[in-house]
């Protein structure tokens, strides 16, 4: 696949395929077992499944951002914090 057109390269393309999957699976999530009842967390907001979907996605970004500015690269060591922070999230958020 050419992703030249729009000046795109692999992890960038990666990224977006990333965030279409995790829409994706949360709306099949939510036709399977529809949770539309917000729950109260350990922040005392009342978040519903795509709430926590968001502030996992938001947090994430600033850990890496984070990450890059302190440790620079190689990235691996923000990629398990922030897969730390969503099972965080989801669970006690």
């Amino acid at each position: 696949m050419d992703l030249t057109w729009m000046a795109w390269t692999w992890p960038t393309a990666a990224f977006f395929i990333f965030i279409a999957s995790c829409l994706t699976v949360m709306t099949l999530w939510e036709f399977a077992s529809p949770g539309g009842a917000p729950r109260r967390g350990i922040f005392g907001l009342d978040t519903t499944r795509g709430d926590r979907l968001f502030i996992s996605l938001l947090g994430s970004a600033f850990i890496f951002l984070a990450w890059i500015g302190i440790m620079g690269t190689p990235l691996w060591g923000g990629l398990v914090i922030s897969i730390l922070w969503f099972g965080f999230v989801f669970r006690w958020v």
